[in-house]
């Protein structure tokens, strides 16, 4: 009996060795910070520095955006730089309509030719006016004019959209845009003023393309 009481008393931890025990770090452990790791969002704002105070009217909230985006200047000057492209018939700033070398082709034919149907706009001008002359002699001239220009333009456009058809399916053995879609778009092409395509033409009347 003795012999067990000596045993347990001697796994019992005394005063002494207590502290020793519970304060002992182990070397292969890494000890902790004592405090959380920050948020991103914290650590960014703290390189950065502080955060502005939110505009208070919003007459400053669009001074502040504004003075985040490109003066009215730079976007100006941006938009005539593309407008100016764009007329030269530069690719990347051109419609998706008018991209490509078979579409620039087209566009010299067309633009090399004298057209009657570039007479589609005055002619549509001049019916209107026609139409405001309280003398219905003339607006009967007006509408008979009118009629017999516009089933010459239909038959022109006929004739231009197969002539056009040919031609890039000879240039360009390789493409298959629809003969359907060369013909309007050469059609369309014509119909404008020369001063108002979009690009520019390339090529003089008569110029060999």
């Amino acid at each position: 009996m003795r012999f067990l009481r000596r045993n347990a008393a001697d796994a019992t931890p005394t005063a002494d060795e207590t502290p020793a025990e519970v304060t002992a770090v182990d070397p292969a452990r890494t000890p902790g910070k004592g405090k959380p790791t920050p948020k991103r969002r914290e650590a960014e704002g703290k390189r950065r520095g502080p955060v502005p105070p939110p505009p208070r009217t919003q007459r400053e909230a669009l001074k502040r955006m504004r003075g985040n985006k490109a003066s009215k200047e730079e976007r100006r000057a941006a938009a005539v730089e593309r407008r100016q492209r764009m007329m030269a018939g530069e690719d990347k700033y051109l419609l998706p309509r008018d991209r490509g070398p078979v579409k620039a082709y087209i566009r010299d034919v067309v633009d090399s030719r004298r057209n009657l149907m570039g007479l589609f706009m005055p002619l549509a001008i001049l019916v209107f006016v026609a139409l405001l002359v309280p003398a219905p002699q003339v607006q009967q001239y007006a509408t008979l004019l009118t009629t017999f220009m516009l089933l010459a333009m239909v038959v022109e456009g006929i004739v231009l959209g197969r002539l056009v058809t040919k031609r890039v399916r000879r240039k360009f053995p390789q493409d298959t845009t629809r003969g359907l879609s060369i013909g309007w778009y050469s059609f369309i092409r014509a119909s404008q003023l020369r001063r108002l395509r979009v690009p520019k033409p390339r090529v003089t009347y008569g110029a060999k393309v």
